[in-house]
């Protein structure tokens, strides 16, 4: 049985890899005998990231390239068949929000930044599909690969202010399927495209958005919970165990869904 959920020795790739969530699966995905690339805009954090990765195992390596720059991605993807022979899967873990694109309490829609609004869909849709299209080539010509996109609340009901995360969320959800169908059709039932959906977790960026300074929650910390049927936020290795189940083979008939992690908030009405 631990064989179907075994993914030593994978060559993974992670986008975003320098963030917390990506990041963190990407060390666990390690520890657990991949070999992982760490694929991040910022030389820094990337050089950061790989001297954490190789406190765990020497196979890691880091690809500093923005998700955006399709020519610096087939570079990236150069250097990774070259060290290590092949891409058995992609984590499509970069992404983000601006100010602008939200819809804070004292403003209206109208106030939209459109600039913003624009740069935020192109970070989470296209630096989704452009990493996609370039090591996705690897899993036509092997005829075997593993893509996995990352999900939101937000893609499936309306989620006050965060407007163009949301819009671009829902947006992966449908590549999530048209791919996953495109690559089945065209390579075979050894090439899979899934997603997951993470609930609320706490995080530095959202830490202030969800609680007081003395723990409490704040308003909008105290709405997620009440949605939320196991009444409490999620630990970042709960989605850890989501994306290593869909890496492994244990989920081999498994293409085209999107997995909610989120302890029922996208079952539960509230009511």
């Amino acid at each position: 049985m631990n064989e179907l959920f075994d993914v030593s020795g994978k060559v993974i790739v992670v986008t975003g890899a320098t963030g917390i969530l990506a990041g963190g699966a990407a060390q666990y995905l390690q520890k657990n005998g991949a070999k992982v690339v760490y694929l991040g805009r910022n030389q820094e954090r990337v050089d950061k990231a790989i001297t954490e990765a190789e406190a765990i195992s020497p196979d890691c390596m880091g690809v500093t390239c923005d998700v955006l720059d399709e020519q610096g991605l087939e570079a990236g993807y150069s250097k990774v068949v070259d060290k290590f022979g092949r891409v058995d899967a992609l984590i499509n873990g970069a992404g983000g929000n601006m100010p602008g694109a939200t819809i804070g309490p004292d403003k209206e829609i109208f106030d939209l930044d459109l600039k913003d609004y624009s740069k935020v869909m192109d970070l989470n849709l296209k630096g989704t599909v452009v990493p996609t299209l370039v090591f996705g080539k690897a899993f036509k010509d092997q005829g075997t690969g593993c893509v996995i996109n990352f999900s939101s609340m937000s893609s499936t009901q309306a989620l006050t202010r965060v407007l163009g995360y949301s819009n671009a969320k829902a947006a992966i959800d449908n590549f999530t399927r048209w791919m996953a169908t495109e690559m089945a059709l065209k390579y075979g039932d050894k090439v899979r495209v899934n997603a997951v959906a993470p609930g609320f977790f706490i995080s530095k960026q959202n830490k202030a958005l969800l609680t007081n300074e003395d723990g409490t929650f704040t308003k909008r910390g105290q709405q997620v919970i009440n949605k939320t049927p196991f009444k409490r936020f999620g630990k970042q290795e709960e989605v850890y165990g989501a994306i290593h189940y869909l890496l492994s083979d244990a989920s081999s008939f498994v293409t085209g869904t999107v997995m909610a992690v989120d302890g029922g908030f996208s079952s539960f009405c509230g009511v």
